[in-house]
């Protein structure tokens, strides 16, 4: 009898946590499913500097990573930039520091103040970044008890989530050249990472308990000369297709699929000389959907069924129709819906790429979409969100004008929108 009270009662636990992670919590980029969609009720629809707002509060440092949330708790990363200045190089707007410290912070959920800061990194004349990037822009994971942040090359660390104590730290080293973009995904006791970067190009996950490599594979060779030609800066993403968990990381050149367990390849897909990209994919009607980046940034929908290269079976479609080179595209039921960097927002079919519609909702877009109780969000560089109904017409329903410079892509939780400027952090919705 006590075994089957002890079983049931971590059932139970289990069912909680599972419940906490899914419909009341945003755990990491991108959300629960890591693809912009949330299953949360009552969004926010309106709202400016004095509608709406729960609290705003202002945050130490800069950074892009998003807030991810977990119960009564927010946290976040941030660095502390010392002697900043504008700088040219590679033909781009580049900021140089003297110093960073690079942060996780810990906030409360229900007015924003801060209950811990643990600094993670001490760097002494870090390497340039790209003026749209930060040097914390890799948004962290929290499963109950802990904390995951990244910093790219900087290093990685995992905190103990309720008191901000470091359990362990490690790197896993990369150039990164514009700064770090990526984030980590967490699956079972595995803590994986896309490294690309203009040395070297490889996926590795880590045993989340002790930070130790678990495996590395490299990335397929690529033909570009250039090392800035073979960099991405994407999120992979976890899908399940036929009862088989795949982790699909666009890259340059290729799309890889991986088993998630070993690292083992399943299948790849070269999509053309595209490098460079921000945005991560999405995946439905067994189609995992990407850009390629720069230079000319097209979405590439690829059947994820097959084995070994597939490039010549099994891309469904391509278009060059407006496709983001930073932000990620998002999925609701058969209708993609995209932005492209310089503001002109579409829908299409994922199923044959047919565009069904194509606006300008203005503003440089870096953030990614999200998708909750039908309804689109777009986010603009200048802090305007444009919110569209969802389906084959275009129906803006709202637009929505905050202070600061929005990069970080937001969460969605019933009731509340958790947004973060380069300044400050806010809590949209009722008290």
């Amino acid at each position: 009898m006590g075994a089957l009270v002890t079983f049931l009662l971590a059932a139970m636990l289990a069912a909680d946590t599972a419940k906490a992670s899914s419909e009341s919590g945003w755990p990491g980029f991108r959300g629960p499913r890591g693809d912009g969609t949330s299953s949360a009720t009552n969004v926010p629809l309106n709202w400016s500097e004095s509608n709406n707002v729960a609290w705003k509060v202002p945050l130490p440092g800069r950074g892009h990573s998003t807030p991810i949330v977990l119960l009564d708790r927010l946290w976040l990363t941030t660095a502390l930039e010392q002697g900043v200045r504008h700088t040219s190089m590679y033909g781009e707007d580049m900021l140089k520091a003297e110093h960073v410290t690079l942060e996780a912070i810990s906030l409360d959920r229900a007015n924003g103040n801060i209950l811990w800061r643990t600094a993670l990194f001490e760097v002494d004349a870090p390497a340039p970044i790209h003026s749209f990037n930060s040097w914390a822009t890799p948004t962290p994971v929290i499963e109950p008890g802990r904390l995951y942040c990244d910093f790219g090359n900087f290093g990685t660390a995992c905190l103990d989530a309720a008191t901000g104590k470091v359990l362990w730290k490690t790197r896993l080293p990369v150039d990164d050249q514009f700064g770090p973009g990526s984030s980590p995904v967490l699956w079972r006791n595995l803590l994986i990472f896309v490294r690309d970067g203009r040395d070297a190009q490889y996926v590795a996950a880590l045993d989340k308990q002790t930070g130790q490599i678990v495996w590395k594979v490299d990335r397929p060779p690529m033909t570009a000369e250039g090392g800035y030609l073979k960099k991405s800066f994407i999120t992979p993403l976890l899908i399940n297709n036929a009862g088989q968990t795949q982790l699909v990381a666009p890259a340059a050149q290729w799309v890889v699929s991986y088993d998630p367990v070993s690292g083992k390849e399943l299948w790849r897909a070269r999509h053309g000389e595209g490098y460079s990209m921000g945005s991560s994919p999405v995946f439905g009607d067994g189609l995992a959907v990407f850009s390629t980046g720069f230079e000319k940034p097209q979405l590439v929908a690829v059947r994820v069924d097959g084995q070994g290269d597939v490039t010549a079976t099994h891309i469904a479609w391509k278009t060059l129709r407006q496709a983001p080179a930073v932000s990620s595209p998002v999925l609701a039921g058969n209708e993609l819906y995209w932005v492209s960097d310089a503001g002109v927002a579409a829908c299409g079919d994922v199923r044959t790429g047919e565009i069904h519609w194509q606006e300008r909702v203005g503003g440089l877009h870096l953030a990614s979409l999200l998708f909750a109780e039908g309804r689109v969000y777009f986010f603009a560089q200048n802090g305007k969100t444009t919110v569209v109904k969802a389906g084959r017409q275009y129906e803006k329903l709202a637009e929505n004008q905050i202070e600061g410079r929005l990069v970080a892509t937001p969460a969605i939780l019933d009731g509340t929108i958790f947004l973060r400027t380069e300044t400050a952090f806010y809590r949209i919705g009722k008290k």
